[in-house]
């Protein structure tokens, strides 16, 4: 636990470590520098063993117990930043054009870290805990990678937790949910294609413009952008249509979109009813068409049990509790570990005024590295005494 004692060491490490982090932010499946950073770190702390390049990209740092019997815990942060422009003038701004840490990496992976040093000199009894610091979460990519490497598999874990920073809720404040904590998530890149002609003789050809038209207004009466049980949100990320050639009236289009709900039933349901109106859509016009499914997240199930000790170390650490009625609407990839092992997935508020998430002046509060610690901390604890 970080406490009086040794919270000036462990902290200024820590924030040194993130803004360190931070300066040098990396995107998905790109991240070699930030895991490098990660692995020095984490190699002062004495782990049992430190697996690089799982899955790809990701690594695993274990610190083993002496119980043959023990079980495994993993705790599990991201090493991707986003490719948005840091607005941000403070001295540890991002270095790379074009590319900044907007949704908190940098902290989380400060934060496993952080429990790195816990356990180097307080191992537990009968828990193995393995940190993960897991590529590519911003695409959806990264998880699969690591649960289909042998190396992840072998370790048979009993349990895996996470945390996410939360904007918009007090600081410290801890955000529980059981079963769904995240929606289930896809996006589709939906290609037209028509016949060009002049633009003077749009009837000498089949312009996909009314097509595109209609795939937005469907889109939009499927829309159910409430907080209810059926809530579906389908959002225009793009559309391109034709060229800028002003004398050609347009042959082809791409739109794409973000769909989403709060269960794999029903995101499958809503896919289906989406698909169904777009090829509608496009036999009417007389074009061809072509749907691509990518970035899929999975619906974080959050096991109740752990849901439970979560709170219970919530209690002990004299922390603000609070229970969602729904799930948060954006996607963690963190889902698929829940779909394999029992997991949780917890927020931590990061302040009511904070900037939000994937927002060009957001940054990480350094405040909140001691909480996520003595979260994870005193959790596994718990979970070692079970």
């Amino acid at each position: 636990m970080i406490n009086a004692e040794n919270k000036e060491e462990v902290l200024n490490d820590l924030v040194t470590l993130r803004r360190n982090l931070h300066r040098f932010p990396e995107v998905s499946n790109q991240e070699f520098q930030t895991a490098d950073r990660v692995i020095e770190f984490v190699l002062k702390t004495n782990p049992s063993e430190v697996i690089d390049k799982v899955g790809g990209g990701s690594v695993l740092a274990i610190y083993r117990c002496e119980d043959p019997n023990a079980k495994t815990a993993v705790v599990r942060c991201e090493l991707d930043a986003l490719p948005i422009q840091e607005i941000n003038d403070f001295s540890y701004h991002s270095t790379v054009d074009g590319v900044s840490h907007k949704c908190g990496h940098d902290g989380h992976m400060a934060m496993v870290a952080g429990l790195g040093k816990l356990l180097k000199n307080r191992p537990f009894k009968s828990l193995n805990v393995v940190l993960l610091f897991q590529q590519a979460e911003e695409t959806g990519e990264g998880a699969q990678a690591v649960l289909n490497d042998h190396q992840f598999i072998k370790l048979k874990p009993d349990f895996i937790l996470a945390l996410h920073n939360i904007p918009g809720y007090p600081k410290h404040q801890i955000v529980l949910k059981p079963k769904a904590f995240t929606p289930s998530v896809t996006s589709v890149i939906i290609t037209l294609k028509g016949k060009t002609s002049h633009a003077a003789e749009p009837e000498q050809g089949i312009n996909p413009a009314m097509a595109v038209s209609d795939i937005l207004k469907l889109a939009h009466q499927l829309e159910i952008n409430e907080e209810t049980d059926d809530m579906r949100l389908l959002t225009p990320i793009q559309v391109d249509l034709g060229e800028e050639a002003y004398g050609v009236s347009a042959g082809h289009a791409v739109l794409r979109f973000t769909l989403r709900a709060w269960t794999e039933n029903n995101l499958k349901a809503l896919k289906n009813e989406f698909s169904g109106g777009i090829f509608e859509i496009a036999a009417k016009e007389q074009l061809g068409i072509k749907l691509e499914w990518t970035q899929s997240f999975a619906s974080n199930n959050n096991d109740p049990e752990l849901v439970k000790e979560l709170e219970r170390a919530a209690n002990e650490l004299d922390l603000a509790v609070h229970y969602k009625a729904y799930p948060f609407k954006w996607g963690e990839d963190f889902g698929l570990f829940t779909q394999n092992y029992p997991g949780a997935l917890f927020g931590l508020g990061a302040g009511v005024d904070t900037p939000a998430l994937h927002n060009p002046d957001y940054d990480f509060p350094d405040e909140l590295i001691k909480t996520g610690v003595n979260m994870f901390y005193q959790t596994l604890k718990q979970l070692d005494n079970s």
